[in-house]
């Protein structure tokens, strides 16, 4: 069963997106921020990373290249959420080694399809 750490500050949008994954057969784990998330990357490398762009006491970049120096830290496809379609933003997460992006909110369908575009189902 392949691996999903949802991070995001937000209780609510883990929740509902680790709802969505276990539907769709993902095991999930969940951080509210970056440090939280390497410690769990640290002891388990996940296949997919949600990660929230935007999050307490380390900023998404930050995190995306800490987690890429690590240890299996290429591994993980990441998939960032965003509230905002904005070019720059993007091209700062996709060029920190994020492998896709989606804008928040979003559902089961737009999920699976995310995914299913990265290659992770």
């Amino acid at each position: 069963m392949k691996h999903c750490l949802v991070i995001d500050d937000s209780r609510v949008i883990r929740k509902v997106a680790c709802r969505i994954l276990e539907d769709m057969h993902f095991e999930t784990s969940e951080a509210d921020d970056g440090p939280a998330a390497l410690e769990i990357c640290r002891t388990k490398m996940p296949d997919v990373i949600l990660l929230d762009w935007t999050m307490p006491n380390m900023t998404a970049t930050d995190f995306l290249r800490v987690l890429r120096r690590e240890y299996g830290g290429k591994h993980p496809i990441v998939v960032f959420c965003t509230t905002e379609n904005d070019a720059v933003q993007i091209n700062e997460a996709l060029n920190a080694g994020a492998n896709e992006y989606i804008l928040k909110p979003f559902d089961g369908d737009d999920l699976r399809s995310k995914l299913a575009q990265v290659g992770a189902v």
